[in-house]
């Protein structure tokens, strides 16, 4: 049986997935960012049952770390 929490999470992941498509032209840090906060959103909503607090609580940490995330693959001397 399909529950609802399922639907909405497949929901979810479904739209942030789409939704990468439209990013071809954006820095790779706005990228992480959104990326970040999509991840963040579902495994929000998948650690507290769906519940709002927990889906934008985990967006918002997730961009957070989205955004800081260093992707260079610049060599240190």
């Amino acid at each position: 049986m399909i529950t609802k929490n399922s639907v909405a999470a497949a929901s979810a992941i479904a739209i942030a997935l789409v939704s990468l498509g439209g990013c071809a032209e954006m820095s790779r840090r706005d990228q992480n960012t959104i990326f970040g906060a999509g991840v963040g959103a579902v495994g929000g909503a998948l650690l507290t049952g769906g519940s709002a607090l927990g889906t934008v609580g985990g967006a918002a940490v997730g961009g957070v770390i989205g955004n800081q995330v260093d992707t260079s693959n610049h060599k240190k001397k």
